[in-house]
């Protein structure tokens, strides 16, 4: 069972890792990464763009053509620039419903591999023994909780194991944050220290140097 104890323990990091990053930072990632593959959206992204870039000559050439004393040309830039607005927002609803499509996928695919993990993995395996204890080391009402709901009596069974990991990551997450954030503030505070120790440095040397000049005087 070593190998389902480190698939547990690494559902459960995944786990935290999402929750700590966001589903949205995370699909929007993944999305970035997927439109710039040739399986993505790449060449619909380019053409976008060039065609944004194309729509933006004629829009500022419209609106610098007077349609008074440039009709034609005036009527011309604006077919051009209506046409043009017109396969803009086609190409974006188009973008937008396979990014939809994407981020229904990748949802899915993450729930499943997280989530879906986290309560298949206990029910299916929860007459397996993760691992046993040590004889005699526990009394009975903890080997029976340990084992709890369905796994032999002295062992560790997957739900278990399962909490444990999940306190133990959450625990050292919450930690490495918390040092991360004293470390932080240390170094805002020196900053600042530094920032308001300057000003008095410098109007103490002036006021030094102005002394010199009058005892020179």
């Amino acid at each position: 069972m070593a190998s389902l104890l480190v698939i547990i323990f690494v559902v459960e990091i995944a786990v935290v890792v999402v929750n700590s990053i966001g589903a949205t930072a995370i699909n929007d990632l993944l999305w970035k990464f997927y439109s710039s593959t040739p399986m993505g959206t790449s060449k619909q992204v380019r053409e976008q763009r060039e065609l944004q870039k194309s729509y933006l000559t004629v829009r500022r050439d419209l609106n610098a053509t007077s349609s008074q004393d440039e009709f034609a040309k005036w009527a011309k830039l604006r077919r051009q620039h209506d046409k043009m607005l017109e396969q803009l927002e086609k190409m974006k609803t188009g973008i937008d419903a396979s990014r939809g499509s994407f981020d229904k996928t990748v949802t899915s695919a993450r729930w499943l591999c997280t989530s879906g993990l986290r309560w298949f993995l206990p029910f299916w395996y929860s007459r397996e023994p993760m691992f046993w204890l040590p004889h005699g080391w526990f009394p009975y009402y903890a080997e029976w909780l340990i084992s709890f709901p369905r796994a032999p009596l002295g062992s560790v069974s997957v739900a278990s194991w399962q909490l444990a990991c999940r306190g133990v990551i959450t625990l050292v997450a919450d930690t490495t944050g918390a040092i991360l954030k004293l470390v932080m503030d240390a170094r805002q505070n020196a900053q600042a220290k530094q920032q308001k120790e300057a000003p008095m440095k410098a109007s103490a040397a002036q006021s030094g140097g102005e002394k010199e000049g009058k005892k020179e005087l």
